[in-house]
């Protein structure tokens, strides 16, 4: 498998790359950062220069070519105001999925967060959970293979192996970054998931019987 991802210096994309790149498959990772190209070599992806908040789709289009599945796995980050939240975790997941359809690759991975339709009174951070939806919106529209992650609070915990995930049902919790990556990678190869929105927090289940 060939597998794009976007936001491929993220801490859930560097875990994907060095399980697919351990099982043979190959990542392309966007980067919009040539400091950040050492990181995604070592974890077992080939970068890929792209910012995508200054990039058109035909531009985008190129990188997914030949690709079997896309991961949008971008995130303004901590920090960030409200405009970028807006212009990264909405439009570039939208700029993604239309350069997925030029380039012809049906299978599109989201990944997305806890708390959709809430509101918080953190103006920043429901600009995020505000985007997120929209992004998830969005994607559903489409005529393409797609799947939904939305994980809890996130850690820097070593991964468990063991995962609650769950189609709505939503509970609050906490998952390792690690074990987020371990379910992407199994959701990928798994037609089953097409079309399904998950809530994914730590759990008694091990990843592959969770799937």
């Amino acid at each position: 498998m060939r597998l794009v991802i976007a936001g491929g210096h993220g801490k859930i994309a560097l875990h994907v790359q060095r399980l697919l790149a351990a099982g043979g498959d190959a990542v392309t990772a966007l980067v919009r950062n040539e400091d950040h190209f050492a990181d995604v070599t070592e974890a077992g992806g080939v970068p890929v220069l792209c910012d995508l908040e200054a990039s058109d789709v035909a531009s985008v289009a190129e990188y997914l070519t030949g690709a079997d599945a896309v991961l949008f796995a971008a995130g303004a980050g901590p920090g960030s105001g409200v405009g970028r939240k807006d212009s990264v975790d909405r439009g570039a997941s939208a700029l993604l999925a239309d350069a997925a359809e030029r380039a012809g690759v049906r299978r599109f991975v989201q990944i997305s967060s806890a708390g959709i339709g809430r509101t918080t009174g953190d103006e920043v951070f429901d600009a995020y959970l505000l985007a997120k939806g929209a992004a998830e919106e969005d994607l559903k529209a489409r005529d393409l293979d797609w799947t939904i992650v939305r994980p809890g609070r996130l850690t820097d915990e070593p991964a468990t192996g063991a995962v609650r995930l769950t189609e709505g049902d939503a509970r609050d919790g906490a998952v390792p970054r690690a074990d987020v990556a371990a379910v992407v990678v199994a959701l990928l190869g798994r037609p089953s998931s097409v079309g399904k929105t998950y809530e994914l927090i730590s759990g008694e289940t091990p990843v592959q019987d969770a799937i």
